[in-house]
């Protein structure tokens, strides 16, 4: 299975900003800067671009996907066809997409059988430790309520990251916590490293950034 050292995970979401050619400007964008400083850089864009934006030589996980079977399964995102696609795995439970316990545990079993990486969400503290015996790969602690508003979590409630992670590490020694919602700059990501976090899940500080290049480059710059 492949793996990333604190990775930057960029979810795209379904953003006006990314429709059409952009979604691929921004995948080039963050290719230029994987180049330059060889940092993990994962794009998770929506579902209909998977396949064209796999070819761009960055890592493409999906946004969502479902504890359904492949077959007559219509209107479903389904693990072994996001593989066929060239995904490397998949976002689950995110705060917009939320779904019950006993799927996120069979989907993070079908994403391992599959050699892919699952990115499991968790609002809060005892979703975290519920999530964690599941044992993905990543769990990224988003407090909903400060995803989008440019209020970092490492600054509006740090307490949550440095206590995810002491909980995390007494359940499971190969769950890597990230930190999400309200990123905007680097010194959000500095903050977050401190606290215990082992990467980074960004949305709008990323997508709504006037430069795509620079952004991604000031980011990534921390993780190392």
């Amino acid at each position: 299975m492949i793996t990333f050292d604190k990775p930057l995970i960029i979810n795209l979401k379904n953003y006006n900003e990314i429709s059409g050619e952009n979604s691929l400007k921004i995948v080039e964008d963050a290719r230029k800067v994987c180049l330059l400083n060889h940092k993990n850089i994962i794009i998770a864009p929506p579902p209909s671009s998977l396949l064209a934006l796999s070819k761009q030589g960055v890592p493409i996980v999906s946004q969502h996907v479902d504890d359904s079977t492949i077959g007559a399964t219509t209107g479903f995102i389904i693990p072994e066809i996001l593989k066929s696609y060239g995904a490397v795995g998949s976002i689950i439970n995110h705060s917009e997409h939320k779904i019950d316990h006993s799927q996120i545990k069979n989907l993070v079993k079908r994403l391992r059988d599959l050699d892919m990486i699952s990115i499991v969400c968790a609002d809060d503290v005892d979703e975290v430790e519920a999530i964690s015996r599941f044992s993905p790969d990543y769990l990224a602690i988003e407090p909903p309520e400060l995803i989008g508003k440019g209020i970092a979590v490492s600054k509006a409630n740090p307490s949550i990251i440095r206590d995810s992670v002491r909980l995390v590490k007494q359940i499971s020694s190969t769950v890597r916590v990230l930190c999400g919602a309200g990123i905007v700059d680097k010194n959000d990501i500095e903050k977050a490293l401190e606290l215990g976090s082992e990467g980074i899940l960004i949305s709008s500080g990323v997508v709504k950034a006037t430069s795509w290049y620079n952004k991604i480059l000031e980011l990534s710059s921390v993780l190392k």
